[in-house]
């Protein structure tokens, strides 16, 4: 008999909650090669397969929005609130033709980062709802006021019918979970290591070498005119639409990861976002991050990288609109001597393999 598969399913939002679920998933087809994966998420085929190189199934599947966003920064609650409004209203034909899915596709669990629709869709299927997150939509949307109060309240109802939570670090507590089971970071290793320099022939010491990464929806105005004040410095962006600058290098190669840059540079600039911070944490990359209003994790992030990394927070105003003097001051020490632990893709792939056998 073949072995049941693992049904993924990952929230519609950014890059992140797909890049960790498929660092999971890496380890676990390392560990238990028989296991046949099945994403389902809208997050690109193509970033899945950047972290996962064996094969897997994709299915385009919406169950939440997370936040609708014209770029990593500018949020449009109204829409998002009007998204879940109508996914809220659908939940019945979503969860039976997602436990028919199940069903026909022999599927013995389901790990999922981190819609609330997973733990109905998994129990009508008859098969455990595994989740995995450092904060549930919950968390988020309850700052947002009463226009959200019954999403918040649907959210938490579905989050309380899990079966077992892999609570990442760098978390809020989460306590619409009964089942929480605490993990180390989530984060993938860099495929060239330190010979990534010589295949682009980059020649900046690591000090003067910086990645900048804004998350899967970038930002709409990144200004790269400040970059003219670091002649000797070399810059490192995903932006495709970035100008050609003799400074900074643009990868189009989706097979290239910013994690793969990450050990030659002597820091990141970001803005808050789990899997970039865990992946720098990771590396032992010093994090220049931006502030973010009115999204709950942001602050839970930023706590966290003072306590765990070397770190600088800059306002959007110094990024914006200044000559980046940030980049010429020194970072600031972790707050704390203790380190978070590096092995939590590791942690949850046991743990599913144990399952499994």
């Amino acid at each position: 008999m073949s072995q049941p598969a693992i049904y993924l399913a990952v929230t519609s939002h950014g890059f992140g909650h797909a890049v960790r679920t498929a660092t999971v998933a890496e380890k676990l087809q390392q560990l238990r090669p028989d296991i046949p994966l099945i994403f389902v998420t809208v997050a690109p085929e193509w970033l899945l397969r950047s972290y996962v190189p064996g094969e897997f199934v994709y299915r385009q599947r919406v169950f939440d929005v997370g936040v609708i966003q014209s770029d990593s920064l500018t949020m449009d609650k109204q829409a998002t609130l009007n998204k879940m409004q109508g996914i809220i209203a659908r939940q019945d034909s979503i969860i039976a033709e997602e436990a028919n899915f199940i069903r026909d596709n022999s599927v013995g669990l389901m790990l999922a980062d981190i819609p609330a629709l997973a733990a109905p869709i998994a129990h009508a299927a008859g098969i455990p709802c595994w989740m995995m997150s450092n904060f549930g939509w919950d968390f988020i949307y309850r700052d947002w006021g009463k226009d959200f109060k019954e999403v918040v309240q649907w959210i938490a109802k579905y989050y309380g019918q899990s079966d077992r939570l892999f609570r990442l670090p760098l978390a809020e507590p989460m306590s619409a979970f009964p089942q929480i089971t605490d993990v180390g970071l989530t984060g993938s290793t860099p495929r060239y290591g330190k010979g990534i320099k010589q295949k682009f022939q980059l020649t900046a010491p690591a000090e003067k070498t910086v990645l900048l990464t804004f998350g899967g929806l970038g930002l709409q105005s990144i200004p790269y005119h400040n970059l003219k004040q670091f002649p000797d410095w070399q810059f490192i962006t995903f932006d495709r639409t970035a100008p050609d600058l003799p400074n900074l290098l643009k990868v189009a190669d989706n097979t290239l990861r910013p994690l793969d840059f990450m050990p030659i540079c002597g820091r990141i600039v970001s803005k808050p976002g789990y899997s970039t911070f865990s992946e720098a944490l990771c590396c032992d990359l010093p994090i220049v991050s931006l502030t973010r209003q009115d999204f709950a994790e942001a602050s839970v992030l930023l706590e966290a990288i003072q306590d765990y990394s070397h770190h600088q927070i800059i306002s959007t105003e110094e990024f914006f609109k200044e000559n980046w003097n940030f980049l010429n001051q020194a970072m600031l020490p972790p707050r704390k001597t203790e380190r978070l632990a590096k092995d939590g893709a590791t942690q949850i792939a046991q743990e599913i393999s144990n399952y499994f056998s």
